[in-house]
């Protein structure tokens, strides 16, 4: 099963920094699908196809296995919670981290 051309060439266009980025959001529960889509024009499925291309085989079948059993953290609508931005609770509002010396 191989990638399509168009889908092959939207891939090129991102630059290592975004493939970077998507692959730590891939990777992390607060960031949905539908962020990414937002931010990066991917759907869950090229999502997917992006993943398996940038990942070795046995780091995507980890991130697979991971994202079926908690879908309902990468599904916006599944989620019965809603992060607008993550912040450590050591930090301040104005950005100092306090409690450390």
């Amino acid at each position: 099963m191989g990638i399509s051309k168009s889908l092959k060439e939207k891939f090129a266009g991102f630059s290592p920094e975004d493939r970077s980025r998507l692959v730590r959001m891939g990777w992390e529960d607060r960031s949905t699908f539908d962020a990414i889509a937002k931010q990066f024009g991917l759907s869950p499925n090229e999502f997917a196809h992006f993943m398996r291309s940038n990942l070795e085989r046995s780091a995507f079948d980890r991130w697979r296995r991971r994202v079926f059993q908690q879908g309902h953290l990468k599904n916006e609508k599944l989620r019965g919670f809603k992060v607008m931005r993550f912040k450590c609770s050591r930090q301040s509002v104005d950005g100092i981290t306090k409690g450390w010396k």
